[in-house]
Protein backbone atom coordinates (compact mmCIF):
# COMPACT_ATOMS: atom_id res chain seq x y z
CA UNK A 1 0.00 0.00 0.00
CA UNK A 2 1.46 3.13 -1.54
CA UNK A 3 0.91 6.11 1.33
CA UNK A 4 1.13 8.90 -1.24
CA UNK A 5 1.54 11.45 1.14
CA UNK A 6 4.89 10.22 2.52
CA UNK A 7 5.76 8.63 -0.52
CA UNK A 8 5.91 12.59 -1.70
CA UNK A 9 7.70 14.21 1.75
CA UNK A 10 10.41 11.67 0.90
CA UNK A 11 10.96 12.31 -2.92
CA UNK A 12 10.95 16.34 -1.85
CA UNK A 13 13.80 15.33 0.86
CA UNK A 14 15.52 13.45 -2.05
CA UNK A 15 15.53 16.37 -4.14
CA UNK A 16 16.46 18.68 -1.26
CA UNK A 17 19.47 16.38 -0.30
CA UNK A 18 20.58 16.70 -3.82
CA UNK A 19 20.50 20.42 -4.22
CA UNK A 20 22.24 20.77 -1.21
CA UNK A 21 25.02 17.71 -1.59
CA UNK A 22 25.70 20.22 -5.05
CA UNK A 23 26.29 23.33 -2.57
CA UNK A 24 23.46 25.26 -4.47
CA UNK A 25 20.67 27.04 -3.55
CA UNK A 26 17.38 27.00 -5.48
CA UNK A 27 17.86 30.34 -7.34
CA UNK A 28 21.10 28.47 -8.11
CA UNK A 29 19.69 25.01 -9.51
CA UNK A 30 16.53 26.94 -11.39
CA UNK A 31 19.18 29.08 -13.43
CA UNK A 32 20.37 25.09 -14.43
CA UNK A 33 16.73 24.08 -15.54
CA UNK A 34 15.92 23.95 -19.15
CA UNK A 35 12.28 25.74 -18.15
CA UNK A 36 11.18 28.52 -15.36
CA UNK A 37 9.72 27.15 -12.54
CA UNK A 38 9.27 29.48 -9.52
CA UNK A 39 11.51 29.25 -6.47
CA UNK A 40 7.90 28.82 -4.63
CA UNK A 41 7.33 25.37 -6.69
CA UNK A 42 10.71 24.39 -6.26
CA UNK A 43 10.19 24.63 -2.41
CA UNK A 44 7.17 23.19 -2.48
CA UNK A 45 8.31 20.07 -4.43
CA UNK A 46 11.32 20.27 -1.56
CA UNK A 47 8.67 20.11 1.09
CA UNK A 48 6.79 17.74 -0.42
CA UNK A 49 3.39 19.28 -0.41
CA UNK A 50 3.28 19.72 -4.56
CA UNK A 51 3.19 17.06 -6.50
CA UNK A 52 6.18 16.71 -9.26
CA UNK A 53 5.53 15.59 -12.92
CA UNK A 54 7.75 12.70 -14.39
CA UNK A 55 8.84 15.24 -17.00
CA UNK A 56 9.40 17.76 -14.58
CA UNK A 57 11.31 15.13 -11.83
CA UNK A 58 13.76 14.13 -14.56
CA UNK A 59 14.59 18.12 -15.34
CA UNK A 60 15.84 18.40 -11.87
CA UNK A 61 17.48 15.04 -11.84
CA UNK A 62 19.38 16.24 -15.26
CA UNK A 63 20.09 19.68 -13.92
CA UNK A 64 21.70 17.83 -10.96
CA UNK A 65 23.65 15.39 -12.69
CA UNK A 66 21.60 12.36 -11.01
CA UNK A 67 19.93 9.72 -12.94
CA UNK A 68 16.06 9.82 -12.05
CA UNK A 69 16.13 5.75 -12.05
CA UNK A 70 19.09 6.40 -9.14
CA UNK A 71 16.71 8.92 -7.04
CA UNK A 72 13.89 7.18 -7.21
CA UNK A 73 15.74 4.16 -5.72
CA UNK A 74 16.64 6.33 -2.48
CA UNK A 75 12.66 6.85 -2.35
CA UNK A 76 12.08 3.75 -2.71
CA UNK A 77 14.79 2.35 -0.11
CA UNK A 78 13.06 4.95 2.71
CA UNK A 79 9.26 4.33 1.70
CA UNK A 80 9.33 -0.09 1.27
CA UNK A 81 12.30 -1.40 2.02
CA UNK A 82 13.17 -0.14 5.62
CA UNK A 83 10.49 -2.92 6.58
CA UNK A 84 9.10 -4.76 3.58
CA UNK A 85 5.11 -4.86 3.88
CA UNK A 86 5.32 -3.52 7.65
CA UNK A 87 3.53 -0.67 8.97
CA UNK A 88 5.78 0.93 12.18
CA UNK A 89 3.96 2.49 14.50
CA UNK A 90 5.66 4.96 17.98
CA UNK A 91 3.17 3.33 20.88
CA UNK A 92 3.49 6.41 22.87
CA UNK A 93 2.02 8.52 19.78
CA UNK A 94 -0.88 5.64 19.78
CA UNK A 95 -1.77 6.57 23.43
CA UNK A 96 -1.73 10.27 23.06
CA UNK A 97 -3.41 10.33 19.60
CA UNK A 98 -5.07 7.78 18.85
CA UNK A 99 -8.89 8.35 18.01
CA UNK A 100 -11.93 6.81 19.49
CA UNK A 101 -12.09 4.37 16.44
CA UNK A 102 -9.01 2.80 18.05
CA UNK A 103 -9.46 2.23 21.25
CA UNK A 104 -8.46 -1.01 21.24
CA UNK A 105 -5.27 -0.30 19.60
CA UNK A 106 -5.15 2.60 21.91
CA UNK A 107 -5.79 -0.56 25.43
CA UNK A 108 -3.42 -2.63 23.61
CA UNK A 109 -0.16 0.03 23.20
CA UNK A 110 -0.85 1.05 26.45
CA UNK A 111 -0.92 -2.70 28.02
CA UNK A 112 2.56 -3.17 25.82
CA UNK A 113 3.81 0.14 26.76
CA UNK A 114 3.44 -0.70 30.51
CA UNK A 115 4.69 -4.32 29.52
CA UNK A 116 8.38 -3.09 28.54
CA UNK A 117 8.25 -0.52 31.53
CA UNK A 118 7.98 2.54 29.33
CA UNK A 119 5.83 5.84 30.65
CA UNK A 120 3.44 7.04 28.95
CA UNK A 121 1.94 10.04 27.50
CA UNK A 122 -1.48 11.52 28.72
CA UNK A 123 -4.13 9.47 26.55
CA UNK A 124 -7.24 11.05 25.74
CA UNK A 125 -9.71 10.87 29.05
CA UNK A 126 -6.98 9.80 31.01
CA UNK A 127 -4.22 11.23 33.19
CA UNK A 128 -0.32 10.43 32.22
CA UNK A 129 1.15 8.87 34.91
CA UNK A 130 4.24 6.93 36.14
CA UNK A 131 3.54 3.14 34.66
CA UNK A 132 4.03 0.47 36.45
CA UNK A 133 6.85 -1.90 34.90
CA UNK A 134 6.87 -5.11 33.99
CA UNK A 135 5.85 -7.76 36.69
CA UNK A 136 3.91 -5.05 38.76
CA UNK A 137 0.79 -6.37 39.49
CA UNK A 138 -0.89 -3.77 37.89
CA UNK A 139 0.99 -4.47 34.33
CA UNK A 140 -1.74 -5.81 31.78
CA UNK A 141 -0.07 -7.96 28.89
CA UNK A 142 -1.07 -6.83 25.76
CA UNK A 143 -3.95 -8.95 24.57
CA UNK A 144 -3.30 -11.68 22.20
CA UNK A 145 -4.81 -10.76 18.51
CA UNK A 146 -2.30 -8.05 17.72
CA UNK A 147 0.69 -9.90 19.28
CA UNK A 148 1.29 -12.56 16.53
CA UNK A 149 2.50 -10.93 13.62
CA UNK A 150 4.06 -8.44 14.98
CA UNK A 151 7.90 -7.34 15.99
CA UNK A 152 10.20 -4.49 17.32
CA UNK A 153 12.36 -3.95 14.33
CA UNK A 154 15.98 -4.16 15.80
CA UNK A 155 16.89 -0.56 15.43
CA UNK A 156 13.67 0.11 17.41
CA UNK A 157 13.11 1.15 20.79
CA UNK A 158 10.29 -0.25 23.63
CA UNK A 159 8.03 2.05 22.46
CA UNK A 160 7.79 1.14 19.06
CA UNK A 161 6.60 -2.01 16.99
CA UNK A 162 6.15 -3.01 13.30
CA UNK A 163 2.71 -4.85 12.55
CA UNK A 164 2.90 -7.28 9.39
CA UNK A 165 -0.54 -7.64 7.36
CA UNK A 166 -1.72 -10.26 9.13
CA UNK A 167 -1.66 -8.22 12.64
CA UNK A 168 -3.13 -5.00 11.07
CA UNK A 169 -5.89 -7.15 9.58
CA UNK A 170 -6.43 -8.52 12.95
CA UNK A 171 -6.50 -4.83 14.68
CA UNK A 172 -8.52 -4.10 11.55
CA UNK A 173 -11.25 -6.06 12.80
CA UNK A 174 -11.10 -5.55 16.41
CA UNK A 175 -11.36 -1.55 15.86
CA UNK A 176 -13.95 -2.11 13.10
CA UNK A 177 -12.17 -0.55 10.35
CA UNK A 178 -11.04 -1.81 6.69
CA UNK A 179 -7.42 -2.32 6.97
CA UNK A 180 -6.41 0.13 4.57
CA UNK A 181 -8.05 2.81 6.90
CA UNK A 182 -6.25 1.68 9.71
CA UNK A 183 -2.97 1.55 7.68
CA UNK A 184 -3.76 5.39 6.82
CA UNK A 185 -4.21 5.99 10.52
CA UNK A 186 -0.77 3.80 12.03
CA UNK A 187 0.99 5.69 9.22
CA UNK A 188 0.14 8.49 10.70
CA UNK A 189 1.25 7.35 14.32
CA UNK A 190 4.65 6.44 12.75
CA UNK A 191 7.77 7.06 14.48
CA UNK A 192 9.42 10.69 13.75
Amino acid sequence: MIDAEHYQRVLGDELRKLRRGRGWTRKELNAHLQSEISLQTLATYELGTRQCSVVRLVELCVAMDELPQDLLAKVHSRVFTEEPGRVRVDLRRVVAEAGPELTPLRRWAEGRLRQNGVAMPASPGRAGASVPGPGSPSAPSPSAPATSGQSAPASASADEVSFDFAALERMAELCGLPTAELVSHLRKLAPA
